[in-house]
């Protein structure tokens, strides 16, 4: 943990996320805490195996940024970038359609809930990517992270939806942020990561600013070393009258070669962050969580997540064009 910042958004948080190709369960967990706000963020979402999502946030009252843990959510270090477990213990509610999350108060109060447990341990399969950089790589009002590190991951253990218990075995992805951050900051980012099995991976990131280019990378595990990407190319193909992404064909651009994989999502849920601007008006942002099958050049097939955040802007997300 870092030391709690002066700034009134400082936010701390780690993410997890996995799929097991086997039982074809997919999940991602994330912990913020935001203590000079007295609260924290905590979601779990399970994509299931019939197509339903096991799915909950709360936003609990802390105090401190000494641990992660609330809600019913708790992530442990064992071995720092070793070794980490994820547990939660708690209600979730069942969605037999997750675009249902688009009005979450209506999803909630309309869907059946039951009790959900994770147990899960995640060993580090990858090098580490990122850090705190020694200059500040945003402009002041668009925070989103000071610091950021991700890895690729090995996940095991058992995940239990309602009487529904699973032996989970599988590859994922987890970062860890630091730093004042509103949700609003970016005018639109992607976000994709992926696993091949333990012996390749990758993160690709495209970042836009509302006023400039904003930024692109990413990296490629081969299985021996981490490839940093100079660049990120991604187009997206839409569906239904949310605009949701449906498929994506993506470019990861390393010194050594261009990797190419293109990707299918397989279940979708869109998440909602609201926040009031410094005139009151209301700024609405959403992040579509997208399960997703990768396919490299070679035929190789992975699985990941691919993450769409976008302000909306007149009904709609903003980040059509790419």
């Amino acid at each position: 943990m870092h030391e709690l910042g002066p700034e009134p958004n400082f936010n701390e948080s780690m993410y997890f996320n996995a799929y097991d190709p086997a039982t074809r369960l997919g999940a991602f967990f994330r912990l913020g805490n935001r203590a000079n706000e007295g609260t924290g963020e905590m979601t779990i979402c399970v994509y299931l195996p019939d197509g339903r999502v096991a799915f909950m946030f709360a936003r609990p009252r802390i105090s401190s940024n000494d641990a992660f843990d609330a809600a019913g959510m708790r992530f442990e270090v064992v071995t720092p970038f070793e070794e980490l477990k994820v547990s939660y213990e708690g209600p979730v509610v069942l969605l037999t359609d997750p675009l249902e999350m688009a009005d979450p108060r209506r999803a909630f109060t309309s869907n059946p809930h039951t009790a959900g447990s994770v147990r899960l341990v995640y060993r580090g399969g990858s090098a580490m990517f990122g850090g705190e950089p020694d200059q500040p790589a945003e402009r002041p009002g668009e925070e989103f992270a000071r610091g950021h590190y991700e890895q690729l991951v090995a996940a095991s253990g058992t995940l239990q939806v309602g009487d529904d218990r699973w032996e989970f075995d599988g590859f994922g992805l987890r970062d860890h942020s630091w730093g004042p951050r509103y949700w609003q900051a970016p005018w639109y980012y992607r976000w994709l990561t992926g696993n091949v099995g333990a012996d390749f991976g990758f993160m690709g990131s495209r970042v836009a600013r509302r006023d400039g280019p904003g930024t692109r990378g990413g990296f490629v595990w081969d299985g021996q070393a981490l490839q940093p990407c100079r660049d990120f190319r991604i187009r997206s193909t839409w569906e239904g009258e949310g605009r949701y992404h449906k498929a994506i064909e993506a470019e990861l651009v390393t010194d050594q070669r261009t990797w190419v994989v293109r990707g299918s999502v397989l279940n979708l849920i869109p998440l909602r962050n609201r926040r009031r601007d410094p005139d009151g008006a209301e700024l609405v942002t959403r992040i579509s969580e997208g399960l997703t099958r990768w396919t490299l050049e070679d035929g190789r097939v992975g699985y990941g997540l691919s993450e769409y955040l976008d302000q909306i802007v007149d009904g709609g997300p903003v980040g059509l064009d790419e």
